[in-house]
Formats: C-alpha cells, structure tokens, sequence
C-alpha cells in the first residue's frame, strides 16, 4: 500500500496548520513526520489517516484520491487496511486485553471470539503473555501501548499512523515500542510517525521536516 500526500494544506480557524505538503509513504518503510511543537505532525497525520480531510490537496491511496470517499468509504479503510497508535493508547479500558486485539465478542458479550491462536500469537510477540483475560485499565502505559500495536498486528493492518507513541515511556518500553514499529514495516506494513524522539526518528526510513513558513524538506536513511 501506499500513501500520499499531494499539495495538502490545512487550515483551521483562519490559521494554516499545514502548508503544502507533498510526500509518499511506501510499504515496508518507516516515516517519520518531525518538526517542533505546532507545526502541523499531527493534523498531517491524521489526514493521511483519513481521520480528516485537508482543507485543499489530496491524499491518495494506493492512487485512489480519498477526497471522493464518503463516511462509509473510510470506515472500510480503517477496518480493513488502517491500524492507529494514538498518544492517548486508543484502548477500551474497561474491556479486556483480549477484546481490545480481536474487538468482536460473543452475543451476549461473554466470550471474546476470533482467531484466539493469533490472538495469543501477537500478545506474546508484544511482551503481554497471559494478560489476555486482564482488564485494559489495569495495564502500565507502555502496556497499553503496546496493546494497541498488538491490535494492528492481530488486523494484519497495512498502514499504521502512530501518534508520539514514545512520549511518555521510560526508555526500556521506548526501544520496545521502537522494535514493534520497525517489526510492522518489515512485514511490509506502511508506517508513519508523527515524533520529536530522537530515537524514534533515527529507526525511521524516512524523515519529513515540517517548518510552519517553509513546508516540508525530506531526507533519507
């Protein structure tokens, strides 16, 4: 899969958060969208999420211009293909850990139900072993975090937009989470991060620089 990004601005509230910014993001790499504070990571995140539409440009998937798309077009994105990291970890804390990988449960809500092997599979690959009937909420952060990665890999996702996933993380769940990430793309995953880590920025292919006045410059590992 690919994602791209042509001549995406944003503007909100009279201000432009985005500037023109043109960029692909391949399968099997790693991007990195930095810049300090306010310069736009997150808004151009999302929009190659399909979490919001740019105000002009267009973001392409695999080609298709998604500005067309309609509310129903872009759920069938996120349920089939999309996967998201968020900063705020994106889990149901009152479920359990189960739930939050598979995300279907029985009729009557008493059974997590789906492939439980693989279920299994990426909570062992993710360092949650046996946390499987554990509530979510009981979970640390990097947990959580990690969780939500666990999702993307049970979903077998093929692009994941992650938010700052290392911004609250002591540094051994940061190169964790690092490794997890690096793992998707070598699967041949589309991952694109939105970071002020250095370190989360060095294991990336790519790098995207956002300059409010200056729209985007782009270098490469």
């Amino acid at each position: 899969m690919e994602i791209r990004a042509d001549a995406v601005s944003v503007v909100i509230d009279g201000r432009e958060i985005v500037h023109d910014v043109s960029l692909s993001c391949g399968p099997g790499t790693m991007t990195a969208l930095v810049g300090p504070s306010g310069c736009g990571k997150t808004t151009l995140l999302h929009c190659l999420g399909l979490l919001q539409r740019p105000t002009s440009g267009r973001v392409l998937v695999d080609g298709t211009d998604t500005g067309g798309w309609n509310a129903r077009a872009r759920r069938r994105f996120w349920k089939e293909s999309g996967a998201f990291v968020l900063q705020d970890y994106g889990v149901l804390e009152e479920e359990s850990v189960a739930f939050n990988v598979v995300m279907k449960a029985g009729v009557f809500g008493s059974r997590v139900i789906g492939d439980q092997r693989k279920m299994k599979a990426v909570l062992e690959l993710t360092g949650l072993t046996g946390r499987d009937e554990e509530q979510a909420a009981h979970l640390s952060g990097g947990e959580k975090q990690r969780l939500s990665i666990a999702r993307a890999l049970y979903k077998d996702a093929r692009a994941v937009f992650v938010d700052e996933p290392t911004a609250s993380l002591d540094e051994a769940n940061r190169a964790r989470v690092i490794h997890l990430l690096g793992d998707l793309a070598r699967r041949g995953c589309v991952v694109i991060v939105a970071t002020h880590d250095d370190s989360m920025m060095s294991a990336c292919d790519v790098r995207y620089s956002l300059r409010a006045e200056e729209g985007v410059r782009t270098s490469r590992h």
